[in-house]
């Protein structure tokens, strides 16, 4: 009688998992519904501090991809470049730092000094950068 009565218990246990997953699983659903890392993104400058948000694709977080469409969104050639750095002061520096990056992380360029102690100043309008979507700009969410 002991033997049924543990059958029908751990029959009773099972009935509350769904069938096909772990109670332990270690996926979690965010990463699947959410394919992007969005980062903020800005020049180190004395003038400008505002960020712009760029999206990543998990699958491709790296340190190339990074400087690739951060340049591109904020209009700069990627040899301007000296250093990435993630606020407050922490160097990025190989794909693994870029991996571990979280959503709305603070990205900052600094670019490389030119003849004097000067930092490159370059930030162009929206309407001059080549990726620059007008239709997006005036999609209201």
């Amino acid at each position: 009688m002991a033997e049924a009565e543990l059958d029908i218990g751990e029959k009773s246990a099972g009935e509350h998992k769904q069938e096909g997953t772990s109670p332990h699983s270690t996926t979690a659903p965010s990463v699947n519904a959410k394919p992007d890392n969005t980062c903020l993104v800005r020049i180190q400058s004395p003038k400008e501090n505002d960020f712009i948000e760029i999206e990543l694709h998990r699958q491709e977080l790296s340190y190339q991809n990074l400087l690739k469409v951060s340049c591109c969104e904020l209009g700069i050639n990627p040899e301007q470049v000296e250093k990435i750095r993630k606020l407050p002061n922490t160097l990025l520096r190989k794909d693994k730092d870029i991996r571990r990056l979280q959503d709305f992380e603070e990205i900052e360029l600094l670019l490389m000094k030119n003849g004097s102690s000067e930092w490159i100043q370059y930030t162009p309008s929206l309407t001059e950068k080549s990726c620059y979507n007008s239709n997006a700009a005036k999609m209201t969410y």
